[in-house]
């Protein structure tokens, strides 16, 4: 099973940054730049050349020819291939990547059961819309025994069928590829910090994203948002660049490409499609009379309108305009049709700024037995659902007042562009959300923001003064310790009934709250193998790995710090 679980992972990175290659690799863009571009570009082509099997009923078979192009692909691009590797930069980036992932990958092998807040069935939702396609289920299958397929859209969950069907279909490979595409998000953010701090912030952005809640806790779920916000930031990469000066010529054509593979693989994507396209087309009417603006907004559009034809053209007709449009719970929801829709978004703009401590509320949704779950439910819910702590429970702080610092030296222009992302995306990001959430909503559309954010911060580390940079020390163990440590200690048989004193693992997790419960009792009655199970015999094995690769991780961010700290010869 190991061997299997190995060869899955190789596969995966064989076709992630190989397949797209041959096309990558023509691009007038940096190494680095390449590098993000072919994995977008070939999650792409796997969603297309998957799509077209499942639609035109092709043998399954057919999909062996992935593997193919992508070795072909990366034999005819040898060259330019050598060129990448040698690149230190590069290096640097992929090598921080494969941390990232290795430590996600770590933290997935603890868990036994998912739970979490109200986190619930949404795992098992998106493994059944994986087998939709794998199985061809009949198209008036309601997933979750609930939601008609065109509920989600469904690019994450073609890809990660893909990947099983070259490998092997189980739950513990479908929660493996689902990490592997949440953490491929680290690769545009990392672009962005090098934007800004150079290549020394990195490896710093590397641990910062090792230490937060909110991105470790959404990269061993398996659900679609972050494999969203990786199309989204690479599609704010592309945007940036096309207003630079050397701006590539398929910038433009990058980003609206890219916008629409992030709503094709989750609708938290569209607040980012509406705010940059608002930005491009208004804010930018200085260049209207442009040619080369007016064909990129072309290039821009069109690629844009090719991908999201694939799934909504076919999606129309076979379930009509209707069912494409209105059955996403957003819509569907009975919580939307009830009480003033302008009053339910401030005040869940409100909730999602004002952490659920500071204000009062029902919490019957953690409450439990286990104190200690009711504890991790608390921080849970803390870290995953509030903007400002979504960022660290210092970073936040830290990330203000950076951002007060760089717009009095920024320019007009930049300082424009920036407040309206932010403020956009965040009123965009909870005003399409329907119904009333007390507990707050930073964990459906703002994702994107704070990973961006903590890219900002990673940039700013080497600024910072002593204090600061101590105070985010204290306040990254604070979140390791109670939203990543607590949290996985909940999610694993052995730990849990230790924790709680329980006789057996039944009993530990009758404990909790219902969300967890049903949870549990879901793996149990469909008989699912989790990719913690595999491991649950060798904990110290798991321990010592994610150890080992945090130490690495910062040995390396510490070794940059030194570097930038050296005196010029």
């Amino acid at each position: 099973m190991l061997l299997d679980l190995l060869g899955s992972v190789v596969l995966f990175f064989m076709l992630a940054f190989g397949l797209a290659w041959p096309l990558a690799s023509r691009l007038a863009l940096p190494p680095t730049e390449k590098l993000v571009a072919t994995a977008a570009l070939s999650l792409l082509g796997i969603f297309v050349f998957g799509w077209v099997v499942y639609v035109f009923a092709l043998s399954p078979g057919c999909l062996w020819l992935l593997p193919v192009l992508a070795i072909a692909g990366l034999a005819a691009g040898r060259r330019p291939f050598a060129v990448l590797a040698r690149d230190r930069e590069t290096r640097g980036l992929f090598g921080a990547h494969l941390l990232v992932t290795l430590w996600c990958l770590g933290w997935l092998a603890t868990i036994g059961s998912y739970s979490g807040g109200g986190w619930a069935g949404d795992w098992f939702e998106h493994w059944e819309r994986t087998r939709f396609f794998l199985e061809r289920w009949p198209l008036e299958t309601k997933i979750l025994a609930s939601y008609l397929l065109p509920a989600r859209p469904p690019l994450a969950n073609v890809v990660t069928g893909v990947f099983l069907r070259l490998s092997q279909i189980d739950f513990a490979h479908f929660q493996l590829v689902s990490t592997l595409l949440a953490s491929l998000v680290f690769l545009p953010a990392a672009l962005c910090a090098r934007r800004w701090g150079g290549a020394r912030a990195v490896p710093v952005l590397a641990v910062l994203f090792m230490l937060n809640p909110l991105f470790v806790q959404n990269a061993t779920f398996a659900w679609t948002k972050l494999p969203a916000a990786f199309f989204v930031l690479a599609a704010l990469w592309f945007f940036l660049r096309a207003h630079d000066a050397d701006a590539p010529p398929a910038a433009g054509a990058g980003c609206g490409g890219l916008l629409a593979a992030g709503l094709l693989t989750h609708y938290s994507a569209g607040p980012y499609i509406v705010v940059l396209a608002l930005w491009w087309l208004v804010l930018g009417r200085s260049r209207w009379r442009s040619g080369e603006w007016r064909r990129q907004t072309a290039f821009a559009a069109v690629a844009g309108a090719i991908v999201l034809a694939l799934w909504f053209g076919w999606s129309v007709l076979a379930y009509g305009a209707r069912g494409t449009f209105l059955s996403n719970s957003s819509v569907t929801s009975e919580h939307v049709r009830h009480g003033s829709q302008l009053a339910k978004i401030a005040l869940n703009i409100l909730d999602t700024l004002v952490p659920h401590f500071l204000r009062p509320m029902d919490a019957a949704l953690i409450e439990q037995r286990s104190a200690l779950g009711w504890w991790r439910d608390w921080f849970f819910q803390s870290y995953q659902l509030n903007l400002p702590l979504g960022f660290g429970s210092v970073a936040w702080l830290a990330l203000g007042g950076e951002l007060v610092r760089a717009g009095r030296a920024a320019a007009v222009h930049a300082r424009v562009f920036w407040t309206i992302f932010a403020a956009g995306t965040v009123a965009l990001g909870l005003a399409v959300h329907g119904a009333r959430d007390h507990w707050g909503l930073a964990h459906i559309c703002l994702q994107p923001l704070v990973l961006l954010g903590l890219a900002f911060l990673a940039a700013r580390w080497a600024a910072l003064s002593r204090a600061w940079r101590l105070a985010l020390i204290a306040g990254a163990t604070v979140d390791f310790t109670l939203g990543i440590a607590l949290h996985f200690a909940m999610q694993n048989f052995a730990v849990a009934r230790w924790l709680t004193g329980a006789g057996s693992t039944e009993a530990a997790f009758a404990d909790f709250n219902s969300s967890a419960i049903m949870n549990f009792a879901g793996k149990i009655h469909h008989r699912l193998a989790f990719f913690g199970d595999i491991f649950a015999a060798a904990p110290m094995l798991v321990s010592a790995g994610v150890a080992a690769i945090f130490l690495l991780a910062l040995a390396r961010a510490r070794a940059a710090a030194r570097r930038h700290l050296q005196p010029p010869l």
